[in-house]
């Protein structure tokens, strides 16, 4: 019995040092996730800090636990465009915010149509006779796009910028897929929809090679033309026609040169240039080290700037990244979780719709869904408007058509309207290692679709059929939508990709204007005056995800300013991106596809590559090394 006593004595202390422990665990947990969310004490008079060390983002999205402990690599910081420029604006009317630091340092990356709202927004901020002043060891198109909104834009002097406008290449597998002997069974209607030309060609089709041409021409117009506008005095045909002798004149130094062709204003390291923003707001009191000056952060100025609510609302539903089927997002736009939102948001006794749209599209089913839950709303005769912003093609497009009114900037992508499907076989690969198929039909249909033995004529005849007739739907959505004819909507239908500005000029849009346009017409539609608020459908991120990003951040990969060469290295997390998305849409399981795989998607790409965690993610990153 004593030695029993022992035991149990032993067993209970056990049990008692765990549930101490678990506790500590839980309570320390509980603790991590009240103060992870940014407090409006943290307030203070002086300098408001941009610290942009990711990527600006139409809506964040949320991490995955699972997902993000297996991974590589940490998850890309996101920030919401709208969020900036709330913030931005109630910066540039309160006198406890004297100046604007905008660190561009880390900064990857953003659409062009959210990079000029902030601009404007930075105008804002300068007009109100508060300074803004960016800093950045390398600027690229996209930062340097922002920056140029800046009162003074300093560069490392070890630093540099770099313009090298929109466009390049893409890869191309047919070679590889016939070398392998897989048979990517193609599917599409539309000249122009190459969204299936990497699966069937080692090259880009004229067509492809025409349309993105014009594209990126008209972007790379908008783009020089909002530079020049900001920046006067940049000599931006210079930096951009003759890089190398622009180079050469500073003696290779790309800072000095930068400064030469007035992309940048002064030349300094980081502690100088805090030096320069403590003459502007004074010194911090609270600290010792040299250079401190008093701040707030973003997100605590965005807590202690919190939206209005007067009058009735108008509805805001966000539609941004890729349509899925099922219950994805934020940050993915899953048809279910989107339909659902809408349904939910009948009983809020909404004044009116806006539907901002950031969506390269996706699935034609889940399109649809989104479609229909709009048009539910629209049976209650309220005004529907689309906002879209850097990206509404294909199935982005497609869930716009309900709009009573759609709202575009001159750099918005869109269009695209066309379908395709592409399902890879394996009949000549198997055959190569000796398996062969055969059996018995009763009908071309039996046994099919037989991805190993291969697909008879009927399967293929039969999914062109339903392609086909997908894009007759899309086509009658566009028609009925736009008042066009038949005939109208599939000459500027056929898979091309417009820009903003042309898109207005056939009538795919109706009016320029962001956000705010189309809340205000929305508002003037219902009559509502001033008395109306924006209300965004769907909840808020947790201080749960909160914590997780600021745990899992990684500083040593997005941590400390890149020189021009390691921002070009960078790169590589895009393309890796971009093969492991090609491949995924090649092997995945997918219906038709209403989506835009060729219009810039480079962030999209590197958040794929930072979320992955599959065995091809790793293969790719230990060959890449």
């Amino acid at each position: 019995m004593g030695f029993a006593g022992k035991v149990w004595k032993f067993l209970v202390g056990v049990k008692d040092a765990l549930v101490l422990v678990f506790m500590v665990l839980f309570f320390a947990a509980l603790f991590a996730i009240l103060t992870a969310r940014p407090s409006p004490a943290a307030v203070r008079d002086g300098a408001l800090v941009l610290d942009l060390d990711g990527v600006i983002v139409e809506e964040r999205s949320e991490v995955d636990p699972i997902a993000a402990l297996l991974a590589t690599s940490a998850p890309i910081a996101e920030y919401q465009a709208r969020d900036l420029v709330r913030g931005l604006d109630a910066a540039a009317t309160d006198d406890r915010i004297t100046a604007v630091v905008l660190d561009l340092d880390r900064f990857l990356g953003a659409g062009q149509v959210h990079l000029q709202e902030i601009g404007a927004a930075l105008d804002r901020v300068r007009a109100a006779e508060k300074p803004v002043l960016a800093f950045a060891t390398a600027y690229t198109d996209d930062s340097m796009l922002l920056a140029a909104h800046a009162s003074e834009v300093w560069v490392d002097p070890l630093g540099g910028a770099v313009v090298a406008g929109p466009g390049g290449e893409r890869l191309y597998y047919g070679k590889l897929l016939e070398r392998l002997e897989v048979n990517a069974r193609v599917y599409k209607v539309g000249e122009y929809k190459s969204a299936v030309e990497p699966y069937s060609r080692s090259d880009m089709s004229e067509a492809a090679r025409q349309n993105y041409g014009e594209l990126y021409g008209a972007l790379w117009e908008e783009y020089l033309a909002n530079v020049k506008k900001a920046r006067p005095a940049a000599d931006i045909e210079r930096i951009t026609g003759d890089p190398v002798g622009w180079i050469e004149a500073a003696g290779g130094d790309l800072a000095t040169a930068a400064e030469q062709a007035g992309l940048v204003d002064r030349l300094g390291t980081r502690q100088e240039f805090e030096q320069r923003v403590v003459e502007l707001v004074g010194a911090d009191d609270w600290s010792d080290e040299p250079g401190a000056f008093p701040s707030t952060e973003m997100a605590a100025w965005l807590e202690d700037n919190p939206l209005d609510t007067p009058g009735k609302p108008i509805g805001v539903v966000t539609i941004a990244g890729e349509i899925v089927d099922g219950e994805a997002g934020p940050g993915t736009a899953g048809g279910d979780r989107i339909a659902d939102l809408l349904d939910e948001a009948l009983a809020y006794d909404l004044a009116g719709l806006v539907v901002r749209v950031d969506s390269p599209g996706g699935s034609v089913l889940a399109s649809e869904r989104i479609r229909n839950a709009i048009l539910r709303h629209k049976a209650n005769d309220i005004p529907i408007a689309v906002s879209m912003a850097n990206l509404a093609a294909s199935g982005g497009y497609w869930v716009s058509t309900p709009a009573d009114r759609i709202f575009a900037e001159p750099e918005t992508i869109t269009g695209s309207i066309g379908i395709f499907a592409v399902i890879p076989t394996f009949e000549q690969a198997a055959a190569s290692l000796g398996v062969n198929s055969d059996g018995v039909r009763t009908s071309p249909l039996s046994g099919q679709p037989d991805v190993i033995g291969g697909f008879t004529p009927e399967v293929d005849a039969l999914i062109q059929a339903n392609v086909e007739n997908g894009y007759e739907d899309f086509l009658d959505r566009v028609t009925a939508a736009r008042g066009l004819t038949r005939e109208q909507a599939d000459r500027i239908g056929q898979g091309r990709v417009w820009d903003g500005g042309t898109a207005r000029q056939i009538g795919l849009v109706d009016q320029y204007g962001g956000m705010d346009e189309a809340l205000a017409w929305v508002a003037q539609q219902a009559e509502l005056g001033d008395d109306w608020h924006a209300r965004y459908l769907g909840s808020q991120l947790t201080g749960y995800d909160t914590l997780l990003r600021s745990l899992l951040t990684d500083d040593a990969e997005t941590g400390q300013g890149n020189d021009v060469v390691a921002t070009f290295a960078l790169r590589r997390a895009a393309v890796l991106g971009r093969i492991e998305g090609d491949l995924d849409r090649l092997m995945g399981t997918r219906g038709m596809q209403a989506y835009c795989l060729d219009c810039p998607a480079s962030l999209t790409a590197e958040r794929e590559h930072k979320a992955s965690s599959g065995w091809l993610s790793s293969l790719i990153g230990l060959l890449a090394r």
